[in-house]
């Protein structure tokens, strides 16, 4: 995801605003605290970065890089915070990783996900299209993708660099072994993050090193503390007992992070599958309210709960013109 963005509520404009400022995604200046490589999914209403191009309306295309063909995911929380506890908004951080790895732990082999495995590496630059492409290696989409959380009670800098980040998701490939198709993907606690989330991002993936081999990993800090910006209560409008409404943010940030690192596994090595602008699956449908239930964010049945997440762009939709889907 380069830059995100986006949306309007209106069922007029939804659409050229979901493409416009979703497409905003792909700007490629460096925002505060997050590296000029990373892919940025930008807060609700946001301000383009600048001169950032917008979104095509075009396909993805594919640019020669890796995608995850076996994805997988590990979750790191970092910090002793998430040992000793801590409250926001009536809700413990004990729920809070209830809700992210429910949702996590229920996203692999889910409808929301199939419309990943479309996609694929091993083909000619600039298609559009896997099926029927020599040499094509598939997106998968198996069950059971989270294999494994751990508290890293490393201590965390009240504004971690990037460069700190990356350490964590280094310390969680030491813990859990290096997998060259998984997501390491660092979670921050309350009121610890990176400069400019909130403002400027609400979360982003890259790819660094681990022993010589590229670690894809993302920076996920406590999307509650950035309120309404990074979703919460962006699909659910009211609060209950297990979190939906308040952790509407975790489900839909978490989930488009993953969705564009298993399509787009090492941007800073060499792009997958991206639009003309560089935008990614999950930044070309961001903060979509519409029209139309394939486009709008809402709640997605996984296991016995549900969880607020938005549409992924698919090349295959709409007889192969592409759109913003939910399910496949």
């Amino acid at each position: 995801m380069r830059n995100r963005l986006i949306v309007s509520a209106s069922t007029a404009v939804a659409v050229t605003l979901a493409f416009t400022l979703g497409a905003l995604a792909s700007g490629a200046s460096p925002q505060a605290g997050a590296p000029a490589s990373a892919k940025v999914f930008r807060p609700v209403g946001g301000s383009p970065a600048p001169a950032a191009p917008l979104a095509s309306m075009s396909n993805l295309s594919y640019d020669g890089g890796q995608v995850f063909t076996a994805p997988s995911i590990f979750l790191i929380y970092w910090g002793p915070q998430w040992s000793s506890g801590f409250s926001t908004g009536g809700y413990s951080s004990a729920q809070a990783q209830t809700y992210v790895n429910s949702f996590l732990g229920g996203v692999g082999g889910s409808p929301w996900l199939n419309s990943t495995t479309q996609y694929c590496q091993g083909i000619s630059v600039g298609q559009q299209f896997c099926a029927g492409q020599a040499g094509a290696q598939f997106v998968t989409n198996p069950a059971a993708q989270l294999a494994g959380t751990w508290i890293d009670t490393t201590a965390v800098p009240r504004s971690p660099s990037d460069s700190a980040v990356r350490a964590a998701a280094a310390r969680g490939a030491s813990h859990f072994g290096y997998r060259s198709t998984t997501l390491y993907m660092v979670l921050t606690p309350h009121g610890r993050s990176t400069p400019g989330f909130g403002v400027q991002w609400c979360a982003y993936h890259d790819n660094s090193t681990f022993s010589g081999q590229p670690l894809a990993y993302a920076n996920i800090p406590y999307q509650p503390d950035a309120g309404a910006s990074c979703g919460r209560n962006f699909v659910n409008g009211t609060n209950d007992t297990f979190g939906h409404g308040y952790f509407d943010g975790f489900s839909i940030v978490t989930g488009h992070e993953y969705a564009e690192t298993i399509t787009d596994a090492f941007p800073s090595s060499i792009l997958a599958w991206v639009d003309s602008q560089g935008a990614e699956n999950g930044d070309k449908c961001a903060w979509s309210q519409g029209p139309g239930p394939q486009s709008a964010a809402r709640d997605v049945t996984l296991g016995s709960q549900s969880f607020a997440v938005q549409s992924l762009w698919s090349n295959l939709a709409n007889s192969g013109s592409g759109g913003c889907v939910i399910s496949s």
